[in-house]
């Protein structure tokens, strides 16, 4: 049997005949950039998240980087608290708005930024903190927003999530997500969003990701140029009505899985204090690297996220952290390991998956 990580031809297929249609639409109007499907779809993913706004941008990391250029988080002396235990992408975001980057550790159970470790990491030029949602579950909401700083939320790999059944823009007016082709929601290229309930910040950002314009040529705001373009929201459109669906069939997935490993020493899978809309089913294993080995000599696919945390990147060697400065992120690099998981999986797929990996130890 093969199973890959995941599979996006089935997502792709099972809504054709409706991205089939808007694209013919789009061709027709041959509006292709801020036009009306760019319009219709952030009316539709905001009232999906149960927020006021969303605003379309051409990635997940250009909507970090955008909510930090709107909260004024733009220069050196101002330092972002985030997650080593992501893509670089985050820390790319806040670099790339202009401000410094502080990581802290994450909680040895959930890989998520631990909370008591930001606040000991706090100085007077601490700015605002960027928490992770990592693998599709919440990070704790109650307890970063008691340290009182902006919260720009990471929500990248979180779509559809909420955090004690309130909306992620209940804890913060900013709230970045990606549409990468791997999403829970995803488009086929780059793609993001920033979703708001706050008109004025809405305002804002759609006129910083046009350059900062409000109109015309004429620029009144330092902004960049990242705008979701209109073939992309014909693929979302079509995509977001089964985004509730898709995440249940990943949760039985989710459940199969933490059943059969439930109990089994060699396997831990990251544990979920809050309900998740798994983006990811990620466990740590010992002899990590011959298990994927096996797994993929049996047509199982695999992957790590992540294999380095990022204090340990090059690019973020100025950050202030070295090796060893941050434990629990650094072991779970060396243990973490992706199991296959997207909606349309069948059953007897994780389990043949479950088998390999039991049969391995």
């Amino acid at each position: 049997m093969n199973v890959p990580l995941m599979n996006l031809h089935a997502p792709l297929e099972g809504v054709a005949e409706s991205w089939r249609a808007s694209l013919e639409q789009l061709f027709a109007r041959a509006h292709f950039v801020l036009g009306q499907e760019l319009s219709l779809f952030e009316s539709e993913f905001a009232a999906e998240l149960d927020a006021r706004f969303a605003v379309g941008v051409g990635s997940g990391t250009a909507a970090i980087e955008l909510c930090l250029r709107e909260a004024g988080i733009t220069t050196r002396e101002q330092e972002v608290i985030t997650s080593p235990l992501t893509a670089p992408f985050t820390g790319i975001a806040i670099l790339a708005a202009g401000a410094s980057i502080k990581f802290c550790d994450v909680d040895p159970d959930t890989l998520l930024l631990d909370p008591v470790h930001a606040e000991m990491r706090m100085t007077s030029r601490t700015a605002a903190i960027v928490p992770v949602h990592l693998y599709g579950q919440p990070c704790d909401l109650d307890r970063l927003s008691a340290l009182r700083l902006p919260l720009i939320q990471d929500a990248c790999q979180a779509h559809g999530a909420a955090y004690k059944g309130r909306p992620f823009t209940d804890y913060s007016p900013h709230v970045a997500y990606s549409f990468y082709p791997t999403k829970n929601l995803g488009c086929l290229g780059d793609g993001g969003a920033i979703v708001t309930s706050d008109a004025t910040i809405a305002n804002r950002l759609s006129m910083l990701r046009d350059g900062g314009r409000a109109d015309a040529h004429v620029s009144i705001l330092p902004g960049i140029n990242s705008r979701l373009d209109e073939i992309q929201c014909c693929f979302l459109r079509a995509f977001l009505p089964h985004l509730r669906e898709w995440n249940q069939r990943r949760s039985r997935i989710a459940a199969l899985y933490d059943q059969a490993f439930h109990g089994f020493e060699p396997v831990r899978p990251v544990l979920r204090r809050e309900p998740s809309v798994h983006h990811l089913y990620v466990v740590r294993a010992p002899n990590r690297d011959r298990l994927r080995e096996h797994l993929a000599e049996h047509g199982v696919g695999t992957g790590i996220h992540y294999p380095v945390p990022l204090h340990l990147h090059p690019t973020f060697e100025k950050c202030g952290a070295m090796f060893g400065d941050l434990p629990h992120a650094e072991r779970a690099c060396r243990e973490i390991v992706s199991l296959p998981i997207w909606p349309q999986m069948e059953e007897a797929q994780a389990l043949y998956v479950i088998d390999q990996v039991k049969s391995f130890y």
